[in-house]
């Protein structure tokens, strides 16, 4: 039997890397975009080769919806040629970036780079591909605890995940009669180099956000890719239009 194929964007480094990894163990072929770490996706794709799938790079900036047409005409091409495929079974929205200014401070630039990277981008990246979904896909889009609680700095990155929750429950409505699911996954804090590495890298930071999770520490992206997978499984086949934090508990 075929493999499935899932494309997941962002995933040259952090939790898009390990849900690629993650995927790759349920036995799905993969996809996945860069935008800028072309040598880092490459390693990925070795990672994903050595587990017995395929996978391939492509690159691909979320940030302005003018190369979409191009981006979906290039995974046209590579379903073809690499994966003797026409068409995916999951889609992975991950890409994204980290900033943290306070709401004083925040200029229309910022603002508008946050709207287009985090909403508008895989706002419009899933409708051009929806056609290259199979009936009964999965589609995971990324949010984040900070949609649920507040804390200082994050109010246009808050605010744009708190969308993509409504967005995926909008979609799974839409999508319903073609048995697309879509979910929204929201990791807590993360040792990653996201935002500058800040929980990796500062240790009373780390320290504090551990005490104030359930299970006492911050998360790993291991902690996130097991779940995406799963979402975009069938063992997950009856959980649709839903919001699952990932975050060992944190701020309950």
């Amino acid at each position: 039997m075929a493999s499935k194929i899932a494309l997941v964007t962002g995933a040259s480094r952090g939790l898009g890397k390990d849900s690629a990894l993650q995927l790759a163990k349920k036995g799905f072929d993969i996809i996945l975009t860069y935008q800028t770490k072309k040598e880092a996706a490459d390693e990925v794709v070795k990672e994903i080769e050595t587990l017995g799938q395929k996978a391939f790079a492509l690159p691909l900036d979320i940030s302005t919806t003018a190369g979409f047409d191009q981006f979906v005409t290039d995974v046209k091409d590579v379903l073809d040629t690499q994966f003797a495929s026409a068409k995916l079974d999951a889609l992975v929205n991950n890409a994204g970036i980290g900033i943290n200014e306070s709401f004083e401070t925040t200029t229309e630039e910022i603002l508008d780079a946050m709207t287009n990277i985090h909403f508008k981008g895989p706002y419009f990246l899933t409708q051009k591909l929806l056609p290259l979904l199979n009936d009964g896909s999965s589609i995971v889009n990324t949010s984040s605890g900070l949609a649920r609680f507040s804390m200082p700095g994050y109010s246009a990155y808050g605010a744009m995940k708190a969308a993509i929750d409504s967005l995926s429950r909008y979609q799974a409505l839409e999508f319903g009669a073609r048995k697309i699911r879509v979910n929204s996954i929201a990791p807590g804090a993360i040792e990653t180099d996201f935002g500058g590495g800040v929980v990796r890298d500062i240790s009373d930071l780390n320290k504090h956000l551990a005490s104030e999770t359930a299970l006492g520490r911050v998360g790993l992206p291991d902690d996130i890719g097991s779940v995406v997978a799963f979402l975009c499984s069938d063992d997950s086949k009856w959980i649709n239009g839903q919001r699952v934090e990932v975050s060992g508990g944190f701020k309950l």
